[in-house]
């Protein structure tokens, strides 16, 4: 994003925002997943620090509990996961967790609100959590667009072995003429 172009509304601008990452970024994320993220972007837009509290006990607290409130506390899981993954990565490193930890439980946070949820709704989890590495690589897009990297090189090399995120790649391919090698059940590769 070269120039900023000013738009109505909060929501028209994140709009334009996803549109540009998800071109950038190469993925599609569809109308469901795209809107989602728009709103996401808008809820927590005034929030000064989110995931104030551990996110692993948010989620167990969430299995625990039935109705409106498991509902929100897997949302909250989900929501902040992929708000940390996309956003700012680079937190993982200072609470001594990887990245990949957000993405494992963000996509399991939304998996219990598609099992839990009333069928209508429970499809946009699904969405949610089989999209989720593609809409955190559309979030980190948005964040690199000055062009600085998001990842140094371990994180991208982890990430993108661990989700197979293409950003990830991408950014590992800034630092390093390497590649990532998905490990393998029965060893190393030769």
């Amino acid at each position: 994003m070269s120039t900023i172009e000013l738009q109505p509304t909060s929501e028209a601008h994140w709009h334009a925002m996803v549109c540009e990452a998800e071109a950038l970024s190469q993925h599609q994320l569809g109308v469901e997943v795209q809107s989602y993220l728009v709103f996401l972007l808008q809820r927590f837009l005034n929030k000064a620090e989110i995931g104030a509290r551990p996110l692993a006990i948010g989620y167990l607290e969430g299995l625990a509990e039935t109705g409106r409130q498991q509902y929100r506390l897997l949302r909250e899981v989900g929501d902040v996961s992929l708000l940390h993954a996309g956003l700012f990565p680079l937190r993982a490193r200072r609470r001594r967790v990887s990245i990949s930890y957000y993405v494992s439980l963000g996509q399991g946070a939304y998996y219990q609100l598609h099992q839990h949820t009333p069928h209508g709704q429970g499809g946009l989890y699904a969405s949610l959590c089989k999209s989720f590495v593609e809409a955190m690589d559309v979030l980190q897009t948005m964040r690199s667009l000055d062009g600085e990297p998001l990842l140094d090189a371990l994180g991208a090399y982890e990430l993108g072995s661990h989700t197979g995120s293409r950003q990830a790649r991408r950014q590992l391919r800034r630092h390093t003429q390497g590649f990532c090698v998905a490990p393998s059940e029965d060893g190393p590769r030769h």
